[in-house]
């Protein structure tokens, strides 16, 4: 998930969590100032983290107006620290007001997830293991926490359905079995896709590589376990483990052998960083 991919699919997105916010008018905000007036307000940071989403924190507010400008002395990707000044926005006083949450809530559930990303890589530094996230992304928020991922320095998996095959345990009950569900899978999908199987035993991962499996997840399986299945496979297959993978855990996981890493807490437990719009001020006279 890259910016321009981003900016390119992020309206309606935006728009539908404005509308949520602003079904009707904001009360508040037009009952203490009825009419426009230059302003501006601080963006500052409350915790340590690494930043994402700034182009959709500015992208708030100028659908809310156009004229509404974002002065960021930091980029995507940066680490900030709490105290920190990372940019100012300036526009009509009722924009900065009405967007202030919107445009916060994107900012800093992207933020933790970047934080969070980042520190689990530190934890498999020097392993040569590539983290992924997953699809269990919270409704509506996908693209924008991909793009966080991706900002904190992990890769993307799958970002749907549409992407790749995976066939978890489901499908292989719904074919029959590992050899007839990656049969199915290489018969229907175009060449130039590859097949991942997620397998829960040593014997579901010998059925997947003997039947031709590029990419093999070790889904939920103990340590030991995982390293008999790394060496069964023996490079005939990629090899990625799954399954509660937090960060308590991973440090436990670098020595096993495989080459990737997924971890769904990287989109659905990460908590948000701390940030604030503050000190907003008038700038000129109502108009």
């Amino acid at each position: 998930m890259n910016p321009i991919t981003l900016l390119l699919n992020a309206d309606p997105l935006i728009r539908q969590a404005l509308a949520e916010d602003i079904p009707d008018e904001d009360v508040t905000t037009n009952a203490v100032m009825p009419g426009p007036c230059p302003g501006e307000v601080d963006l500052l940071a409350k915790e340590d983290g690494v930043l994402a989403g700034l182009d959709v924190f500015t992208r708030v507010f100028t659908l809310l107006d156009p004229a509404t400008r974002v002065e960021a002395s930091v980029r995507d990707g940066d680490e900030v620290r709490a105290g920190d000044r990372l940019a100012v926005v300036r526009g009509d006083v009722r924009v900065l007001l009405s967007g202030e949450r919107t445009a916060l809530n994107f900012l800093q559930r992207m933020s933790g997830i970047a934080t969070l990303t980042r520190r689990m890589l530190s934890l498999l530094e020097g392993s040569g293991i590539t983290l992924l996230d997953t699809r269990k992304t919270t409704p509506g928020m996908r693209l924008f926490e991909k793009y966080a991922v991706r900002t904190g320095g992990g890769q993307n998996h799958r970002t749907c359905l549409s992407d790749g095959v995976l066939l978890k345990d489901n499908h292989i009950a719904a074919a029959g079995g590992v050899r007839q569900a990656v049969e199915r899978a290489r018969a229907y999908a175009p060449f130039v896709r590859k097949i991942e199987v997620e397998v829960e035993t040593l014997e579901m991962a010998r059925e997947a590589v003997e039947a031709g499996a590029d990419i093999i997840m070790l889904d939920n399986m103990a340590p030991s376990e995982m390293r008999a299945a790394v060496e069964l496979i023996g490079g005939r297959a990629e090899t990625e483990c799954s399954g509660n993978v937090t960060p308590e855990r991973i440090a436990s996981l670098r020595e096993i052998g495989v080459d990737y890493i997924s971890s769904g807490a990287l989109t659905h437990s990460a908590p948000i960083l701390d940030l604030s719009l503050k000190h907003l001020r008038t700038v000129g006279e109502a108009l």
